[in-house]
């Protein structure tokens, strides 16, 4: 596949690639950084017993002429990702990755994100909030981010909502989508367009629970754990490959109200980590599963 990278004097680069596994993928991957002018500062891989693909990290440093390491690089790699009939990508280290947020009435995590943003933390640069409620529009605005607001109240209304985040993607140059408590099921066919770059963040429990009010039946059942699941959307609904997880221990002294925060702060820290090792290109498909490279 083309590199997404655009041209820059930087000298850091990370570079993300699966194939098929067999010998001698890592010598010649190697030897192609090395004949482009770079050093590798850091190198992950692993290969999948389970689908017998390999799959490979590296963040590279370009030692010798860094403003032209890229169009180098592409050349010595050619014969390499032609041999092994790889999939593979070259992105500039920290480059904030163009990120839509589609958001509903909850403001944790899209508060949590723009703070993280903002801060620095987190490698992501957010052009438009888009939301079927107006409530999170003091929190976009406090940030400085654009927010549209687009009710929906019936079919139409989601169409027509679905054709602005497709209008979105293109005119803003969209890389990722984040659904930060967005409460509409996304069309099947949104869905396939998104494909790949569209992550969701849902609570998780044990047993699970559905409907408007799941911490409610969860103080009910006495749960003992909650948590919270980032995963990517697909069209089968909360079923798309797992990037995330994580989990807080209570007991029966946790009202439904303190259930409901730990959840929402355990939702923000999860979606966090999703869409930073995102943006870190740290994430690679190995079918209906995640290869993260930490």
């Amino acid at each position: 596949m083309n590199t997404s990278a655009q041209t820059s004097s930087a000298t850091q680069w990370v570079l993300t690639l699966s194939c098929i596994d067999g010998p001698g993928i890592v010598h010649a991957i190697s030897g192609a950084i090395v004949a482009a002018g770079g050093n590798i500062a850091e190198s992950q891989q692993f290969a999948s017993a389970d689908t017998g693909r390999f799959f490979m990290r590296l963040q590279v440093e370009a030692v010798s002429q860094p403003e032209t390491f890229e169009s180098r690089f592409n050349s010595t790699l050619a014969p390499v990702t032609e041999r092994y009939n790889m999939a593979w990508r070259l992105d500039r280290v920290g480059r904030p990755v163009r990120t839509l947020i589609l958001a509903s009435t909850a403001t944790h995590c899209v508060n949590d994100l723009l703070y993280r943003r903002r801060g620095g933390q987190l490698p992501i640069e957010v052009p438009l909030v888009l939301s079927n409620h107006d409530t999170v529009r003091d929190i976009a605005e406090f940030y400085g981010v654009p927010f549209e607001q687009r009710a929906i109240a019936g079919a139409a209304d989601k169409a027509a909502f679905e054709a602005r985040v497709i209008e979105a993607v293109e005119e803003l140059d969209i890389e990722l989508v984040v659904l930060a408590r967005y409460m509409q099921i996304l069309s099947p066919e949104l869905c396939e367009a998104l494909e790949g770059k569209a992550i969701n963040i849902h609570h998780s429990f044990l047993p699970g629970f559905k409907g408007a009010n799941p911490y409610k039946q969860a103080h009910q059942r006495g749960v003992k754990l909650i948590g919270a699941t980032a995963h990517f959307v697909t069209t089968d609904l909360d079923e798309g490959p797992i990037i995330e997880q994580d989990v807080t221990r209570v007991d029966h002294s946790y009202s439904p109200r303190e259930l409901v925060q730990l959840g929402q702060d355990e939702e923000a820290r999860v979606l966090r980590r999703a869409v930073n090792w995102f943006a870190e290109n740290r994430i690679l498909a190995d079918g209906d599963r995640t290869i993260i490279f930490r």
